[in-house]
């Protein structure tokens, strides 16, 4: 049975176990009309039974497709001969390849070897007794989860307390996950990036100002010497996003204030709508957008005027990523707006104030730590864009402050750098995750300050 038909299975297991230690807890006090007798509400019972069908029986599932083919691999691999078992690591890996490609059904360019064929049937046939196998594990656990759970389903028993401390344990596991998972990607960045740091000085890669990650190959080689100052790539950032929450900022903000005090329900209801569809359109979509119709009108303006504006430019890819944002900072605005109290509005009102003196004198300021933090969380994400400005600013490393030339990222250059097959010893691969580590560290900052402002100056209300 495969995988996800063996899913699908269990979860009807496991809803029949629900309903059947429902009805269990309703029978054992003579029926409904008794179920104030029971410890907890009959729904709890269904629940407790359900947890225990589902919950041993998704742990074996798990743990099974996570070693099921390093096992199977491995059983193959023993009844290989022995000269082939006596490979080098790398061609038994070849081998093993070989035999899973065949056993999948895959075609090899080669001609198939008479050894390499019975490995793939074997390896075939220990795959279909695996699932065999795992299918009858996972319902046996099933039935027997609900077999014990109900001969236990008693008017004493405290099912509510049983099930709420099982989902307790699961959100807690869940969160670890989470937690375990972030602290994972930070350490294997940070290793990286020490790796590169003994090689380049953190000194010159922090406040160098030019920016040529190309490494010589031969020793005679010129002109490719390598050049680590990623200043450029922190100007072009930081310049694309200020472009970017110019544009955002203002528009997102005053977009929420009209929605929030001034939009009748009827338009309010279709227009944020129709404004968070923004959020929702691919990044390359914008980027799409900024290279073949923002940029060129650009270009055009500026000769217009007498300017000289690249066909990449920092000014096209910061007011699309703004159009970007604006969905961004405007729900997170509206949503703080929208909780300050209607009392606040109605003492204004109540002193002679007008609607705009309301809005600028009481709701704004009451609202403005939760703006503030929406507004470094948007910039944020500004900071980690990269198809806009791969297709609308270019990849050029220049150290400039002119919105109207050709800039880099730091997101793009780690893409740039990691394209392709990289060698993982060069300082040229590397700087990715210094980079990588950089852009970390900035976007948490960043974080932390809204977080510490919207904590610091929320107001509390009754």
């Amino acid at each position: 049975m495969q995988p996800s038909l063996l899913i699908i299975v269990l979860l009807a297991v496991v809803a029949m176990a629900y309903h059947l230690g429902r009805h269990r807890s309703i029978a054992t006090v003579g029926g409904i009309r008794s179920v104030p007798r029971l410890h907890s509400l009959p729904s709890y019972y269904g629940a407790y039974t359900a947890l225990w069908c589902g919950l041993p029986a998704l742990l074996v599932f798990s743990l099974w497709l996570a070693f099921e083919s390093n096992i199977i691999t491995h059983l193959v691999v023993a009844d290989l001969p022995l000269e082939t078992r006596q490979l080098s690591p790398e061609r038994l890996n070849l081998v093993v390849n070989d035999i899973k490609n065949l056993a999948d059904g895959n075609i090899l360019a080669k001609e198939t070897d008479p050894g390499i064929k019975a490995a793939a049937d074997h390896y075939t046939s220990l795959e279909t007794t695996s699932s065999a196998a795992l299918s009858v594990v996972v319902l046996v656990l099933g039935i027997l989860g609900i077999l014990f759970a109900w001969r236990r389903i008693s008017p004493e028993l405290r099912a509510r307390n049983a099930v709420e401390k099982t989902v307790k344990a699961l959100l807690i596991a869940c969160s670890s996950i989470a937690i375990f998972t972030t602290i994972g990607i930070v350490l294997s960045v940070l290793f990286e990036a020490i790796r590169f740091f003994d090689i380049i000085p953190f000194i010159d890669f922090l406040f160098g100002l030019e920016w040529s990650p190309q490494m010589s190959i031969r020793a005679d080689q010129v002109g490719s010497s390598g050049a680590f100052g990623a200043v450029p790539l922190f100007t072009g950032t930081l310049l694309i996003s200020l472009i970017a929450m110019l544009v955002a900022v203002p528009v997102g903000l005053m977009s929420a204030i009209y929605l929030s005090e001034y939009a009748n329900k009827h338009f309010r209801a279709t227009a944020k709508p129709l404004l968070e569809i923004l959020a929702g359109i691919p990044t390359v979509v914008y980027g799409f957008f900024a290279a073949l119709t923002v940029a060129p009108f650009f270009r055009g303006a500026g000769e217009a005027i007498g300017l000289t504006v690249s066909s990449e430019s920092a000014l096209a890819a910061g007011v699309v990523m703004g159009i970007m944002i604006i969905p961004f900072v405007s729900s997170l605005s509206d949503d703080v707006i929208n909780a300050v109290p209607q009392s606040m509005r109605d003492g204004s009102y109540a002193l002679g104030a007008t609607k705009s003196e309301t809005v600028s004198r009481v709701i704004i300021p009451a609202a403005l730590p939760g703006i503030v933090g929406g507004i470094l969380l948007a910039v944020s994400r500004a900071i980690g864009e990269t198809m806009i400005v791969v297709m609308a600013a270019g990849l050029s490393a220049n150290l400039t402050a002119n919105p109207l030339e050709a800039v880099t990222t730091v997101t793009v250059q780690i893409v740039t750098l990691l394209v392709g097959d990289q060698e993982f010893d060069s300082p040229k691969t590397l700087a990715a995750f210094a980079l990588g580590l950089v852009l970390f560290v900035v976007t948490l900052i960043l974080n932390i300050v809204a977080l510490h402002v919207v904590r610091k100056y929320r107001e509390q209300y009754e």
